[in-house]
């Protein structure tokens, strides 16, 4: 039996309508916030009218988007494509996110920078879990976007009908200018606002942008940049370029502040400041930048605040006054002479205490001459026989092998927790929809382990997910391909610490453990490895 108002089974009862009926090219959705009668909840409830075939690519990523853990994007709970004769509508639930909406909240006036750099990250940090998987999230609008308890940001319809991740970039800009200067220069007629801060107004050009280099290539990254937050109370170093670098990095944002500076110049009826286009590779002198306090802790190391001050070059800054020449010369002479002197010092009193001290404790008549310790051969003085074998080797230095990844990366920073001796940390691989053989996308991933110099080994001990395939390669370099590392052992981990011995020893220094096929796990499939030590061979 279905509701009567929408069309849905009888569990969901619209309450009301949350937002205008939103044409698509399949029908026409709508958006209540409902009740959820057995679990005694409210939902986010959206119909997609007609069902069936015209709302199956909407179903499906719905239920994508329900594979992700993010407090950016609200939770799918339920959704079914519904058929023509049964339920003539199709819907998705999503988790129903209180809060204020940023639409409300902008209602008061635009955000200050700190909060509006906040509420878009952390907005773009879920989004880019989205585009991970390959999902474009759209709906990123005010009115969807819900300021959690707590300082989270949520966003309501996940996903929406339509979107792409270009579009998606772009809205995130969109909603950074609006939340910076409370309007939107992307409306048909209206005249870009300003924003006061140079490297936002850069950001927000960039996610715009549709032309190669000054194009935002990911969500990801500006989520990155908008991590790092202007800071103020260093002088900035002096820029040294070579001529055949490309424009990226500090040249592309430099190169950002400089059209922010002629935009301006141009709206005040003054000509650019600068004579040509080219962007300026190194500076001979920066002005002083005063002393500022701030109460927040840092996040990374990139000088925005003097790079990006906005300030023009003519102008004195207040500052302290220079010390006198005489005293910096003493401060950059007398330090260093002093400094040698004492290591200097120090040297002659080790020699002749510490030094002659022992001599003399040698020569004393009668005393018992050193003794030498007896090899590790046996009683006929034979040769050092080595590691013994199946002692645990040390492992250098693992990265992860991927040669058939798209490039994204798969939990890189996690793979020292695969061999740091404590079995409760994990390297993970990405979770994979559809299939064990990871989504059928790639024949399997891997970490390569560096052990620093050729070694015997007589096979590798391997603890990781209970049901997980994987093999035992070896090789003499880091940069071959799969083929390049030959197969010493193979099987499926049982959860346990899984020997993997190899038919006779092999000598490398390199050990690739390469899974091959993954477990059920959380919507999908992954596996991980959580201790791996190669075994000596005597």
């Amino acid at each position: 039996m279905t509701s009567t108002t929408t069309g849905l089974p009888d569990r969901y009862r619209p309450i009301d309508q949350l937002a205008p009926d939103e044409p698509t090219a399949t029908g026409v959705i709508r958006s209540w916030r409902a009740r959820d009668r057995v679990l005694n909840r409210d939902v986010a409830l959206r119909v997609h009218t007609p069902g069936g075939p015209a709302a199956r690519e909407w179903i499906a990523r719905a239920l994508t988007a329900g594979g992700l853990a993010t407090p950016a994007l609200s939770m799918v709970y339920d959704a079914a494509e519904g058929t023509p004769d049964d339920s003539p509508a199709a819907y998705v639930v999503n988790e129903w996110i209180d809060g204020q909406t940023l639409a409300e909240r902008l209602e008061s006036g635009p955000l200050p920078e700190r909060e509006a750099r906040t509420v878009v990250r952390r907005l773009a940090e879920g989004v880019a879990e989205a585009h991970r998987v390959g999902l474009a999230v759209g709906g990123l609008t005010p009115d969807h976007v819900v300021l959690r308890p707590g300082g989270l940001v949520g966003l309501l319809a996940v996903p929406a009908a339509e979107g792409s991740i270009p579009g998606d970039i772009a809205a995130l800009g969109a909603l950074l200018e609006l939340c910076l200067t409370g309007r939107r220069g992307d409306e048909p007629g209206a005249q870009p606002p300003h924003i006061v801060q140079p490297d936002l107004a850069a950001l927000v050009r960039r996610a715009r942008s549709t032309e190669p280099g000054t194009a935002l290539s990911s969500v990801a990254a500006m989520a990155a940049l908008l991590g790092d937050r202007p800071r103020t109370g260093h002088t900035a170093p002096q820029l040294a370029v070579r001529g055949d670098e490309s424009e990226s990095g500090w040249l592309r944002k430099l190169r950002d502040r400089r059209d922010a500076e002629d935009a301006a110049a141009t709206a005040a009826g003054r000509p650019p400041r600068r004579d040509d286009d080219a962007v300026p590779l190194a500076r001979d002198s920066y002005p002083p930048v005063p002393r500022v306090v701030d109460d927040r802790d840092d996040e990374d190391d990139l000088d925005w605040g003097s790079a990006f001050a906005g300030e023009d070059d003519d102008e004195v800054v207040d500052a302290e006054p220079q010390a006198p020449s005489w005293r910096r010369r003493l401060v950059v002479v007398g330090l260093p002479l002093l400094a040698l002197v004492m290591v200097v010092a120090a040297g002659w009193w080790l020699g002749t205490n510490v030094i002659s001290a022992a001599s003399n404790v040698d020569d004393v008549q009668g005393s018992t001459p050193g003794v030498t310790a007896p090899t590790s051969g046996g009683e006929d003085g034979g040769e050092d026989q080595g590691t013994p074998a199946g002692t645990p080797l040390q492992i250098s230095t693992a990265q992860v092998f991927d040669p058939f990844g798209d490039g994204e990366p798969e939990n890189d920073g996690d793979v020292p927790l695969s061999y740091d001796g404590d079995p409760a940390t994990v390297w993970p691989t990405l979770t994979y929809r559809g299939s064990a053989d990871f989504g059928n996308l790639k024949p399997g991933v891997g970490v390569l382990y560096d052990l620093g110099s050729e070694q015997a080994l007589s096979g590798v001990t391997v603890t990781g997910s209970e049901g997980a395939a994987v093999e035992v390669r070896t090789g003499d370099s880091a940069d071959g391909d799969l083929d390049s590392f030959a197969v010493g052992a193979q099987g499926e981990l049982t959860g346990g610490a899984d020997e993997l011995s190899f038919s006779s020893p092999v000598t490398s220094r390199y050990v690739l453990v390469w899974v091959t096929g993954l477990v059920p796990a959380d919507g999908g499939f992954q596996a991980g490895l959580a201790e791996v030590s190669p075994l000596s061979a005597g």
